[in-house]
């Protein structure tokens, strides 16, 4: 079952369309919303508890289905900033340029979330 969603879709979609418009000079709160909004997405279009996706300081979610993980640092972990997690988000950056350039820290056999994002089509995610 999917996590329940914090940020209403039409709040989230906003946020995310004003950091892509304005992604340098858009304030924190708007930041936080795209960022919780995207994990919310990510989490409903993949459910499961065996990868945690963490987005420092804004947000986490678990998600892709497997093996659950109930206590302490789970075996698989996407770590990453939150210009970094938006830029894959809308496909302006791949999975392979963030691992190379240091931004996205993965550890375990299915942390590659490659097949998932972008999560964007057209201007919706």
């Amino acid at each position: 079952m999917p996590p329940r969603r914090r940020t209403s879709p039409d709040q989230g979609r906003a946020a995310l369309a004003a950091w892509r418009a304005e992604a340098e000079g858009i304030d924190r709160s708007t930041r936080a919303t795209a960022v919780r909004f995207t994990l919310e997405e990510l989490g409903e279009r993949a459910p499961g508890n065996s990868v945690e996706v963490r987005v420092p300081p804004y947000g986490v979610v678990q998600c892709v289905e497997g093996p659950r993980h109930t206590r302490g640092t789970p075996p698989n972990v996407v770590e990453t900033d939150a210009e970094t997690w938006l830029l894959l988000v809308i496909g302006r950056t791949t999975w392979a340029d963030a691992l190379a350039s240091g931004a996205l820290r993965v550890s375990g056999t299915r942390a590659d979330l490659s097949a998932l994002l972008p999560l964007t089509r057209g201007d919706r995610p």
